[in-house]
């Protein structure tokens, strides 16, 4: 059992990395932190006495004046430092570094520079230090105008606003998902014998892609599922990944229950509920009055619920976060929910009879690779 604390927890990197590492109670211990920390030193050298794992994502990305975020970062790697020191602590500590330390801005150098300090208290402590060095990061939650441009486009395709290009630039990514993992790969060598004390580690990126073709797949996502009500193809990883970032920029309270049209004749009633470009799987359910389904999220598979038949109630809330969005739906005039990734739902038969909903969940089910997680909304 490792004790891990993550200064930044409330980021954007550092919230996906949190929620992970709950997956897996039996083997971490999550430490919290706050950003009031950094203002409390009693609280910091508190924090670090209970660690056994620090990840120092803590960092300010963009001000008005740059030198503002030099200053910063390095004060912040300063005040980590002085709290290790101070109290005689030596945990594992691992640091987020960029790509962009070669570059000539005051973020890539501030990066560099606290990546060096960094080191020099492992080596006179004989601690142990990971530097890495991370290509840009996208996925769920980024706050837009600041994490990437992924995080900009979704919100603003998804918000009426219209994406401009500055720079056609290529872009290097990496999902967040394959970033968490590349820390906990990190956080696990412990129990190796065979590993520096200090190490530089360059994180690979996974997409090379240019800005104007990366905006192109994205006006796609939004005329095909918006206009169209079409899922795209995801049976590419990074096209997945890239449209289950876009549908966490939805205001779901706006956008759904969506309806659906429904065809009547003297046979009976027929309702399209999903149009897709690649495969998945479809089921269907009854539910008896009374039963909720669910309570439970998902970390990569997206879902939606139809429902064709009966009085429903679908609840949703995003995995750390208090507010809770809860939808009406009446098998009369035929409508769906989309369940994005991270985030608990449920589905409750609110009516007297049998509730008919059909389910579409973006991924092929396989029981060697479970990605279904229980939490009540």
């Amino acid at each position: 059992m490792l004790n891990i604390g993550i200064t930044g927890q409330s980021g954007f990197i550092g919230t996906h990395l949190y929620n992970t590492l709950a997956l897996d109670p039996e083997k971490y211990t999550r430490i919290p932190f706050k950003n009031e920390y950094f203002t409390t030193n009693v609280k910091l050298k508190t924090f670090v006495q209970q660690c056994d794992v620090i990840i120092h994502l803590a960092a300010m990305n963009r001000h008005n004046d740059p030198q503002v975020i030099y200053q910063t970062n390095i004060e912040l790697v300063n005040q980590l430092i002085q709290a290790l020191e101070d109290t005689n602590s030596t945990p594992h500590v691992l640091f987020a570094s960029s790509t962009q330390e070669e570059r000539d801005n005051q973020y890539g150098q501030s990066k560099k520079a606290g990546r060096l300090l960094l080191e020099q208290w492992a080596k006179k402590n004989k601690a142990w230090f990971t530097g890495l060095v991370i290509p840009n990061v996208f996925g769920p939650f980024g706050n837009p105008y600041y994490n990437s441009v992924v995080a900009t486009f979704c919100h603003q395709l998804t918000h009426g606003e219209q994406p401009q290009i500055d720079i056609d630039t290529e872009l290097k990514l990496i999902y967040v998902g394959e970033l968490v993992a590349q820390f906990i790969n990190y956080i696990g060598i412990q129990d190796s014998e065979n590993v520096a004390d200090v190490e530089r580690i360059l994180v690979p990126h996974t997409a090379r892609i240019k800005v104007s073709e990366l905006l192109s797949i994205i006006v796609n996502f939004k005329v095909d599922y918006f206009e169209k009500g079409i899922f795209p193809n995801l049976t590419d990883k990074f096209t997945k990944n890239l449209f289950n970032t876009f549908v966490c920029y939805i205001d779901h309270s706006k956008w759904f229950p969506f309806h659906l049209n429904l065809h009547t004749d003297n046979r009976g009633s027929f309702v399209e509920t999903a149009k897709l470009k690649s495969g998945g799987q479809i089921s269907f359910s009854t539910t008896v009055p009374g039963i909720t389904r669910g309570n439970h999220f998902h970390t990569r598979k997206s879902e939606r619920f139809a429902v064709i038949k009966g009085q429903a109630k679908i609840e949703i809330r995003r995995i750390g976060t208090d507010l809770k969005h809860v939808f009406l739906l009446n098998g009369g005039r035929p409508s769906f929910v989309d369940m994005p990734i991270w985030f608990t739902h449920n589905i409750t038969n609110i009516g007297d009879d049998d509730l008919y909903t059909i389910f579409w969940i973006n991924e092929e089910y396989d029981s060697s690779d479970p990605d279904t997680y229980f939490e009540e909304v």
